[in-house]
């Protein structure tokens, strides 16, 4: 009877450690997995503001047709990620950032201008470092 008593115990604490050790698992899985996404999104929408900045420097959104409007939607689209898988601070500074490059002119060399778009450059770099430690806090 102490052998059956015993037995029991130590498979219970067996199984005990096998579901512990399951929900640790899933939960590190997931923890990784969203990491990677906001990692994806974070690139996809840097990469696309970083571009339509090199382009709006030149010219107005939509003046070329097909080119700056791939951007806008290529943008959008990371922005949309964003918003699920982000924390509020991080979406709203993706939206100024978002806001601030649809509403850019052309510098056309007036500094005026180039001053905004030095003040573009730095919001992007803030938002970078806001989605840098919400990826490292994840």
């Amino acid at each position: 009877m102490v052998n059956i008593l015993s037995v029991a115990i130590g498979a219970g604490f067996g199984l005990v450690g096998a579901v512990f050790g399951a929900w640790f698992t899933a939960r590190r899985q997931d923890r990784m997995w969203l990491r990677e996404q906001k990692l994806k999104a974070g690139v996809g929408f840097n990469s696309a503001v970083v571009q339509l900045i090199d382009h709006l420097r030149d010219t107005r959104l939509g003046d070329d047709g097909a080119g700056a409007n791939e951007l806008a939607g290529r943008l959008q689209e990371a922005r949309s990620a964003l918003y699920l898988l982000c924390a509020d601070d991080t979406v709203d500074l993706a939206d100024a950032l978002a806001r601030r490059v649809w509403s850019s002119r052309s510098s056309e060399g007036r500094d005026d201008r180039r001053a905004e778009h030095r003040e573009t450059e730095e919001l992007l770099r803030r938002f970078t470092r806001q989605l840098r430690q919400e990826i490292a806090r994840t």
